[in-house]
């Protein structure tokens, strides 16, 4: 799904396990998704899939953002449907694995539908609809023969918390329709993803250290916005500031104006070598940046069973930021503070 750059990242090490496994795979997205797992890929074949042109509001909800972008969403998911039958007329495919992506559904083989999500959340004043969302997505899944949820089972170990464990979300557990509970049994929880796990990226001494590093993503404005707000809270300040603005179709090329400077995107080693020499990463708290961080080691988790690639001898000081008016991103900054 080409909203931000997580549901691409994640699917990194995915594909990593495929190949390894001796798998011949073809990637399929659009817009700066798809050119990530292309950048990480470029051997690979790929289909270009239905493209998703959203914005969120730049106000503090996003609730009417998204119920005016549910006719798009449903005529994206039919384009999906329809470009994956075609594709499956010309190739003979075993397995579809769909990232938050509604439409690559087929009775033709086995189809995977992987979300973090199982528990929608809405603003306190629009609870009443969480009932509502979640029997629509029950619906999506129910077209899948499996649905993958990158997080740990065991919900006391869950990076992602509620969100990822409707059955304990005691607030609505009443209201779970039939159809949340026949979800339920084809639900297989794989532990998180990223694109960090399995790299052996250390940090350089030699490169530039950053007193601050901030990584962007999103959905615009609140890229921008963000953006804006980084820039306009550290100019003329003391502090040597990076901001990656997770731009994967602009021209790589850095642009400093006195202490800050901007780059469009980072490859994985530049990245983890630039969050090793900081001393603050400020970033938005998606589940994906939140998987990255676990697996780097920089979050204080209640399971952590690797070493940290970051070499430096004092963490950074992490700055997660929900944007505005996403629940979903508000819970996960909250949830992740009781560590």
């Amino acid at each position: 799904m080409n909203w931000g750059l997580g549901h691409a990242s994640r699917c990194v090490p995915l594909v990593q396990r495929f190949l390894e496994e001796g798998h011949e795979v073809i990637l399929g997205g659009d817009g700066d998704s798809l050119t990530l797992l292309r950048k990480h890929f470029p051997k690979l074949r790929y289909v270009y899939l239905a493209p998703l042109q959203l914005r969120y509001s730049s106000g503090k909800s996003q609730v009417w953002a998204m119920i005016k972008a549910i006719p798009k969403l449903i005529r994206w998911s039919l384009q999906d449907h329809a470009m994956l039958q075609a594709v499956l007329r010309e190739e003979h495919i075993d397995r579809v694995v769909s990232d938050n992506r509604f439409g690559l559904y087929s009775g033709q083989t086995e189809c995977i539908y992987m979300t973090h999500q199982l528990h929608i959340m809405f603003p306190k004043p629009w609870k009443w609809l969480e009932p509502v969302a979640e029997r629509l997505h029950a619906r999506v899944c129910r077209h899948y023969h499996a649905v993958w949820v990158p997080d740990y089972e065991d919900f006391g170990h869950s990076l992602a918390g509620e969100l990822s464990h409707v059955k304990l979300s005691t607030s609505h557990f009443q209201l779970l329709s039939t159809f949340n509970f026949q979800l339920l049994s084809t639900v297989e929880y794989i532990g998180p993803l990223s694109r960090f796990a399995t790299n052996d990226q250390m940090g350089n001494d030699q490169m530039d250290k950053w007193s601050v590093v901030a990584i962007l993503s999103g959905l615009e404005p609140h890229r921008t916005l963000l953006e804006q707000e980084i820039i306009a809270r550290y100019q003329g300040s003391d502090e040597r500031v990076l901001i990656v603005q997770g731009l994967m179709n602009r021209p790589n090329m850095r642009f400093k104006r006195a202490n800050i400077t901007t780059v469009p995107y980072l490859d994985d080693r530049e990245l983890v070598e630039a969050m090793s020499q900081a001393k603050r990463i400020i970033a938005r708290s998606g589940y994906s940046t939140i998987m990255d961080l676990a697996a780097l080691g920089l979050l204080k988790s209640p399971i952590n069973n690797h070493q940290s690639t970051i070499t430096n001898q004092q963490s950074p000081i992490i700055e997660l930021l929900p944007t505005p008016g996403q629940p979903e991103q508000e819970y996960l900054a909250h949830w992740l503070n009781r560590m």
